[in-house]
């Protein structure tokens, strides 16, 4: 049995701000490399084969410091870098509501479709992330870990629970959260979702 082990990167010290942050490329904050080292020893009992990560430098750190006690590096994939925002990059959730009202309503009432201008839609990410996650899970590797995004893990998420895209805001994925779905047989489980090693600095995954 095959188990992916779906991180989302740590934290990238926006604090309270809403903004909308896609492919802007930002580091780790103080906060998200302390979540990554949880991460680290939280996971440090399994025995990872491959280890995924996106070209963002806040995707490839965290995958850098959960993997240095692994005999294994992170290989980097564009496809997993996180959905382009295009005009709305960087941009606060309230700026775009009151200067966009139309384009923000068309985007909450259409969340799978809506492209916003110069972007993509979680469609768009479905079709460029979901092939290439499927030649992986096809792989003869038995434990992998992803690094990805908020958008990216939803996206991933709703493909192996067989969930429509317009649920995808009803995943939670906070900074340093942690899913792990088994494979097997052409299925997913869900064993692990959400979960927050932060919280949990005394425990650790043990590999089944």
């Amino acid at each position: 049995m095959k188990q992916i082990y779906l991180v989302r990167h740590g934290d990238i010290g926006l604090g309270h701000e809403k903004r909308y942050i896609g492919v802007t490329d930002l580091a780790l904050s103080e906060a998200g490399r302390e979540q990554a080292h949880f991460l680290k020893e939280y996971l440090s009992s399994i025995s990872f084969e491959r280890s995924y990560c996106s070209p963002l430098m806040r995707s490839r750190e965290t995958a850098d410091i959960i993997t240095t006690v692994q005999p294994i590096s992170p290989i980097v994939q564009s496809y997993l870098k996180e959905v382009n925002m295009g005009d709305w990059e960087g941009k606060l959730f309230t700026d775009i509501r009151n200067e966009y009202p139309l384009e923000y309503k068309q985007r909450g009432e259409d969340i799978a479709n809506y492209r916003p201008p110069c972007g993509e839609s979680f469609s768009d990410c479905y079709q460029r992330v979901i092939p290439p996650f499927e030649s992986m899970i096809l792989s003869n590797t038995k434990n992998i870990l992803v690094v990805g995004h908020a958008g990216i893990n939803r996206v991933i998420l709703c493909y192996a629970l067989g969930l429509p895209l317009n649920h995808l805001f009803k995943l939670k994925q906070s900074y340093g959260c942690l899913n792990i779905l088994l494979y097997d047989k052409k299925r997913f489980q869900l064993k692990t979702y959400f979960e927050n090693p932060v919280h949990d600095q005394d425990k650790k995954v043990e590999e089944l």
